[in-house]
């Protein structure tokens, strides 16, 4: 797995790994047992598809272009027309300019939080962070309310999430695959194969002898929510560890090799495949992270050769399989980085960047009711913030869930009883369902 390095000398994989038992941001041989069912509305989206630009993606290089602005902000990068008239992207989007009919560019959206943490935190859950409270990522509610059955996981991360299961507990965390797919070679997750071995039989005896000993010792137990979550952890564990179809639903290898064909070789690309072919088998909702977005310096030549590639190729292929399938009308989608970089470019080395810079960034949005083709707020001249009325990450929050037939302004309760509103802010934005 690779890692990338922040700004602030954090790296990706030790953001990850602290706080992981916190989160409840645990590998499939401790995954969990699906609970309580929700009710599901009919015609709206019954999956959905994160996916997680970690470091934060320059908005002007990319989906916001401004060939008009000054030298300095504009770029290096020229623009290209899309398949709808009078949109334009970035030169090196030419798959995603094609597919623009599938989804939606929201420009211009804005808010504060200038920390890779603190936002990310923000755009995986809607609202934005508090000191006391941890609020739970679009899969672990999406889990809460629609639950699947028992040989499959309901959220998967690949390879692992910026989104908590939060106050909803620890049976609503995300299974980290840990790794990502390659092309042309089968993917065992850790833990969906019986390894070393061991055969069901085995298991079977070890099941029975865990639930002994439950049973021996319930008397003993604070039955908290910790102890509930990792009792259904090791249900769900079980139930995966000898099922053909969560163990087949991982094997990329085993797709169609006409319909894999049209995704590439990078393990991005992969891994947009996997997450076609998990919601296809069952999987409820999918997180995917690609990074690297952090550039301070040299970000034309990283943007060009390595990044917007993967990204173009990936995401354009993901959204093409879905409607293949017939997969994108009950899928949502949503593609975006923790904020935009700023509109002029810096002079610090010698290879220019764009540094941090929340107060503008795009956010897209796809399938379930959301009407593709078009582009939906606006930057003013330079990208330097909206045009008008900025768009939030609690609005584009609120259509997610909107999109999935779950109410954003619907109340949960933490574990002490205190409820706690899903979206704190922001609103449906109509335009996307128009």
């Amino acid at each position: 797995m690779s890692i990338h390095n922040y700004c602030d000398g954090m790296k990706r994989r030790d953001f990850i790994r602290v706080g992981s038992l916190a989160t409840g941001s645990l590998t499939l041989a401790n995954y969990l047992r699906m609970a309580d069912a929700g009710q599901v509305k009919d015609g709206y989206a019954t999956s959905g598809i994160f996916i997680d630009l970690s470091g934060g993606p320059s908005h002007i290089d990319t989906f916001d272009p401004k060939p008009d602005a000054p030298e300095g902000i504009r770029g290096d990068f020229k623009t290209i027309p899309t398949c709808v008239p009078g949109i334009q992207i970035s030169e090196h989007l030419p798959k995603m300019a094609k597919n623009l009919d599938k989804y939606v560019i929201l420009r211009g959206v804005s808010h504060t939080l200038a920390a890779h943490n603190l936002g990310s935190e923000y755009v995986n859950t809607g609202s934005r962070p508090l000191a006391s409270l941890e609020y739970p990522g679009y899969g672990a509610v999406l889990c809460k309310e629609r639950p699947v059955a028992s040989d499959i996981p309901a959220f998967v991360a690949i390879p692992n999430s910026g989104q908590r299961s939060g106050f909803l507990g620890i049976q609503y965390a995300p299974l980290n695959t840990g790794a990502s797919p390659q092309a042309g070679k089968p993917f065992n997750v850790r833990g969906i194969s019986l390894g070393a071995g061991v055969t069901v039989e085995q298991l079977d005896r070890r099941q029975n002898l865990l639930k002994d000993l439950d049973h021996t010792f319930a008397s003993m137990e604070n039955r908290d929510q910790l102890l509930t979550g990792l009792d259904r952890f090791s249900d769900k564990a079980y139930s995966m560890l000898t099922s053909e179809r969560a163990r087949y639903a991982f094997d990329v290898s085993k797709e169609d090799a006409k319909f894999a064909a049209q995704f590439g070789t990078d393990s991005f690309e992969q891994s947009c495949l996997l997450a076609v072919r998990l919601i296809e088998s069952g999987v409820r909702f999918v997180s995917l992270r690609v990074g690297g977005w952090d550039n301070h310096t040299d970000i034309f030549n990283n943007l060009s050769t390595k990044l917007l590639p993967k990204l173009d190729g990936g995401v354009s292929a993901l959204l093409t399989g879905l409607e293949q399938k017939g997969l994108l009308g009950s899928t949502s989608v949503m593609v975006t980085g923790e904020f935009g970089r700023t509109p002029k470019v810096n002079t610090r080395a010698t290879l220019g960047g764009r540094d941090h810079y929340p107060r503008c960034m795009f956010m897209l949005m796809a399938g379930g009711k959301i009407r593709g083709g078009q582009v939906i707020g606006q930057s003013d001249e330079t990208a330097s913030g909206p045009a008008n009325e900025a768009i939030t990450p609690s609005d584009a929050a609120a259509s997610f869930y909107h999109n999935l037939g779950i109410d954003p302004k619907q109340e949960f309760q933490t574990e002490t009883g205190r409820p706690i509103m899903l979206v704190r802010d922001g609103n449906v934005i109509p335009q996307l369902f128009a």
